[in-house]
């Protein structure tokens, strides 16, 4: 057992951190973790932290390695912002972090999971920090991709790159870790095109894995106008649905644990002024992360959808390439029949191009609408 063994189809990136870890000469102050969603950008950094904090580079089994996993180390500090953005009062609160000396381990180590959404402010607060590094200090910045960091960052990092690991090998991981049996494994690893967190939960969840199959049936659906407005519209009502059923419980927990931090009663009709700001902010907090889960859960539906799509062109091209939803091979061979190669890219560029509206904040709504209408399949040949 490592810290490496969650990292399924990574070998050159494990290769390139353990070296770091075994010789200092190969490490420096600041790394950059790119790679698809789901590819293990965070999961890496957290392997890599627990592996220097390690008195033998990554056992797995010891305190500085099950604690730097978890996030609980001392001198392991994790941001993984629930916002829209990480600002600047955060960024400082890291620099000040980083400025001080490892307490128990052999390095101080700021992760920040979600480098691409520090605002313009808080990236230079942080690149203050990478200028001048403090020694035995090292920062783990994960992005998806290089271009969703500014340039002096990047300059000032070192680049390691994850890949999008095989389905077989997160199938295996999910029958090793979670106990999941072979067959749901490896249709949980597919569908979810290698993002190891969503295989999981498909494994594991009933719903998630009917809800999946709803999505990828609008592909066959939407033959007018009223059925691309619906379908626009059951997409965002799911993503709201989610949203409220993941953080109405924590929102309540978050306020009475506030409240009872505070010394406030619980059960007062009106709240000292000091305390009201400080719920007001709360509010605002969760509202933010909320916008963001909503769109989270838009978007990885749009990926869904696409993937139907996706299978189509393959067949249509005949090319020897696996297919992410061969449980649904009668609506891909209907696509596949129906549209042609370039009709089929024209839908993908049209849920693209509605992810990436929805990313700049165009009202969700519009945007999932004005996509739909462009996925309608002729009425009389309905699939």
């Amino acid at each position: 057992m490592s810290v490496w063994d969650d990292l399924v189809g990574q070998e050159p990136t494990i290769e390139t951190l353990s070296r770091a870890v075994r010789d200092e000469a190969s490490m420096t102050h600041a790394w950059l973790f790119t790679g698809p969603p789901g590819s293990g950008r965070s999961n890496a950094a957290r392997a890599f932290a627990a592996a220097l904090q390690c008195p033998q580079g990554g056992c797995g089994q010891c305190r500085e390695c099950r604690t730097a996993l978890d996030g609980t180390h001392a001198d392991v500090k994790v941001v993984a912002t629930e916002g829209l953005s990480i600002g600047v009062k955060l960024a400082r609160e890291l620099v000040q972090v980083a400025a001080l000396r490892p307490s128990v381990g052999a390095w101080r180590v700021i992760i920040v999971e979600d480098a691409d959404r520090l605002t313009e402010q808080a990236c230079n607060a942080v690149l203050k920090e990478l200028e001048e590094p403090t020694p035995r200090t090292v920062w783990m910045l994960c992005a998806p991709s290089l271009e969703d960091v500014i340039i002096t960052i990047r300059s000032r990092s070192r680049h390691v790159r994850l890949r999008t690991p095989p389905a077989a090998a997160v199938a295996e991981l999910l029958q090793r870790r979670d106990g999941i049996d072979g067959p749901m494994a490896l249709y949980a690893a597919r569908a979810a095109q290698s993002h190891i967190g969503l295989a999981r939960r498909l494994a594991r969840d009933a719903k998630a894995r009917n809800r999946r199959h709803d999505i990828i049936s609008m592909a066959t659906r939407i033959t007018g106008v009223g059925e691309a407005i619906l379908a626009a519209d059951n997409l965002s009502k799911i993503a709201e649905e989610e949203s409220g059923a993941a953080s109405a419980e924590r929102d309540a927990a978050e306020k009475a644990h506030l409240l009872e931090t505070l010394g406030a009663d619980p059960a007062a009709r009106t709240q000292p002024v000091h305390i009201r700001s400080q719920l007001a902010a709360l509010e605002k907090d969760q509202k933010a992360r909320a916008k963001r889960y909503v769109r989270d859960v838009i978007d990885r539906s749009l990926i869904d959808l696409a993937s139907i799509y996706r299978d189509a062109l393959v067949l249509r091209l005949g090319a020897d390439v696996e297919l992410v939803n061969p449980d649904a091979i009668d609506k891909v061979r209907g696509l596949a029949t129906l549209f042609s190669a370039e009709q089929l890219l024209g839908h993908l560029d049209a849920i693209s191009e509605a992810r990436e509206r929805i990313n700049a904040n165009v009202p969700p709504l519009l945007a999932l609408e004005a996509m739909a209408l462009q996925l309608r399949v002729p009425r009389n040949l309905g699939i």
